[in-house]
């Protein structure tokens, strides 16, 4: 650590050293290492993605989705950073925004399965808080439609934020991701 309380290193040592530590499943250090690589370089989409995947990991949903919702800001057409924004916004209660950005992320990927996943629990948690599963012990022809899989905060859809493949150790935060 410096007198500044800043680590060794420069910004790309911090990015490299915290995604290694995303890796081994160390994120709040992680979160510490790419904190200070975000103020060193804001608009950095690279960063603030390995830092919103690192605040997920430690359930600081709300810095996960401001994270994820700047990369998407910056990039609309990033269907991961979409992806993260859905899933911080469920894990906060907020089911429309989360359907509207795993939609996106869906409409841009629809060959990912952790996104079709993530999107089908999102509208079957919509559906049944507002009434769409009736009652229980209810007529069952009225479910066949809502999918058989459930899923929790290790669902493959939060797994899939921890094994993120384009969160390489040897990619470059300064390539304006």
């Amino acid at each position: 650590m410096s007198e500044q309380g800043r680590p060794g290193g420069g910004v790309y040592d911090w990015f490299r050293r915290g995604i290694a530590m995303l890796a081994q499943g160390n994120a709040g250090a992680a979160v510490q290492l790419l904190s200070h690589a975000v103020e060193e370089e804001p608009h950095s989409r690279a960063i603030r993605e390995a830092l919103a995947r690192a605040q997920f990991e430690t359930r600081a949903y709300a810095a996960a989705l401001e994270n994820f919702r700047a990369v998407a800001l910056a990039d609309p057409s990033d269907d991961y950073a979409q992806f993260g924004w859905g899933l911080a916004a469920a894990r906060l209660g907020d089911f429309e925004a989360s359907a509207e950005h795993l939609a996106l992320a869906v409409a841009m990927r629809p060959s990912s399965e952790p996104y079709r996943a993530a999107l089908r629990q999102t509208r079957a948690t919509l559906k049944a808080r507002a009434g769409g599963f009736g009652t229980v012990g209810g007529d069952r022809r009225r479910h066949d439609d809502v999918p058989a899989d459930s899923q929790t905060a290790d669902s493959p859809s939060a797994e899939s934020l921890r094994a993120d493949p384009r969160a390489d150790p040897q990619g470059d935060p300064s390539d304006g991701r």
